[in-house]
């Protein structure tokens, strides 16, 4: 890890199956992918191995602005570790750590170098913070219907 990462982290109560499918599979990543209400995912691609490669689109909802955001993977360890390198080269750290009460994610990224660190920390915490709302839902679906993919 590099001095000059930036790092973010959440607590999500769901076992560490289901965080990892709603973290890789496309399907879940359309759902938190964004930073504000005002934004969404409509598009998610992602191949979850050394080599493959994330792609998502993120969208104003109003239409006025769109940008993907890519990267590939260079570390993969299933239900652990993510790493890769976005497409402007900065780098993404991701740890999945098991806790009695679920999973802890620490996600690390280099600064983009044009935005304050603070502004960057907030935008990258809302959309963990959107993830776990997400995971949680899932985990918890009254049905029981949800199945373990990744690990």
């Amino acid at each position: 890890m590099q001095d000059s990462m930036i790092q973010v982290q959440v607590d999500v109560a769901a076992p560490i199956h289901v965080v990892w499918d709603a973290w890789t599979l496309p399907e879940h990543i359309v759902q938190w992918n964004m930073a504000s209400d005002d934004w969404h995912c409509p598009r998610a691609s992602n191949e979850v191995k050394v080599g493959g490669r994330l792609s998502a689109t993120m969208a104003a909802r109003d239409g006025s602005m769109e940008f993907d955001f890519g990267g590939t993977y260079t570390e993969v360890e299933v239900g652990t570790r993510l790493v890769f390198v976005m497409d402007d080269q900065r780098r993404v750290e991701l740890d999945f750590s098991t806790t009695d009460r679920g999973v802890t994610i620490v996600e690390r990224f280099d600064s983009d170098g044009q935005y304050p660190v603070e502004l960057q920390q907030q935008g990258w915490q809302a959309i963990l913070d959107n993830f776990k709302i997400h995971a949680e839902r899932i985990s918890h679906s009254e049905d029981g219907s949800y199945g373990t993919v990744g690990c």
